[in-house]
């Protein structure tokens, strides 16, 4: 039997999103650390922040290597940027992270992150865990050595089709039906959130199938795959729950790339993106007592 599809629609994104207590304090509405960047890599991590924060968060930190802080840190003062030690991913930096991070709700770890070694990864992923926040992995934090430790907790996973066949050893295949069978079998075994990017994104928590149809070509421009892990993110630390919130963000995402397109072509930035979150998210914003 064909497993049921579900399709992202404006009318479902607005069924899942919290409203806000008009007398809301700041923290209350979403923390989110953001973990990435490298000696190459500033932009990806910067472009993951934003999009958390204009999703709709109180406060985003950022951990990114020393050497590339000061040029974020330029970028906006929205965010609060925590310079590391090393330029890669080790243990030390790792157990910097997890002492020095806020109680925060939810973790985007991976993008433009360089891994020194295996244990480097793992003991961040486990330190997080433990302190209760919520992850969301994309870019080199999705290796298959992760997944011992991250099954069963709700963690989403964010890969392109390459991610997915090294994360999980085989390739997801090129038809939508393929993909989904794909994705859902993953994400049974292996007790996560998948949301398999692509032409069509595919959501999944092994039990219940989404599609998002939302976007355009114009977005293969790299860095709108970091805009969306920033969502995920978002939506993850203001309380959705994790297949809820990948398929949330993939509709918002998509539709920030129409717009984008609609005024610029084929010649929009990432930054672009981020740019629209707030006019397609205030559809869906609301205000409680």
């Amino acid at each position: 039997m064909a497993p049921q599809i579900e399709e992202t629609s404006a009318d479902w994104v607005a069924s899942v999103i919290p409203p806000r207590r008009s007398g809301s304090r700041k923290g209350e509405n979403g923390v989110v650390i953001v973990v990435g960047g490298s000696r190459l890599y500033h932009g990806a991590p910067f472009l993951t922040a934003m999009a958390a924060m204009r999703s709709g968060v109180d406060l985003v930190y950022l951990f990114v290597p020393e050497k590339i802080s000061a040029p974020i840190r330029a970028l906006s003062p929205s965010l609060i940027v925590n310079p590391l030690t090393d330029v890669k991913l080790t243990a030390r930096v790792s157990e910097q992270i997890v002492k020095n991070s806020p109680q925060a709700h939810a973790a985007a770890i991976g993008p433009g992150l360089s891994v020194a070694k295996e244990s480097a990864l793992t003991k961040l992923l486990s330190g997080l865990l433990e302190k209760g926040v919520k992850l969301v992995l994309d870019a080199s934090a999705l290796q298959p050595y992760i997944l011992n430790i991250i099954g069963g907790r709700e963690v989403v996973l964010t890969p392109h089709a390459g991610e997915f066949a090294r994360l999980f050893g085989t390739q997801p295949g090129n038809s939508l039906e393929e993909r989904c069978r794909a994705s859902k079998e993953a994400a049974k075994k292996h007790g996560v959130v998948i949301l398999l990017k692509g032409m069509v994104d595919v959501i999944t928590d092994g039990e219940r199938l989404m599609v998002n149809r939302t976007g355009t070509c114009a977005m293969t421009v790299g860095g709108t795959g970091d805009v969306l892990t920033g969502l995920v993110a978002g939506l993850v630390a203001k309380g959705v729950p994790g297949f809820e919130a990948a398929s949330a963000a993939a509709y918002i995402n998509g539709v920030c790339g129409e717009m984008a397109a609609s005024e610029l072509g084929l010649h929009i930035l990432p930054t672009d993106l981020i740019d629209k979150i707030p006019k397609v998210m205030k559809n869906f914003d609301k205000i409680i007592s």
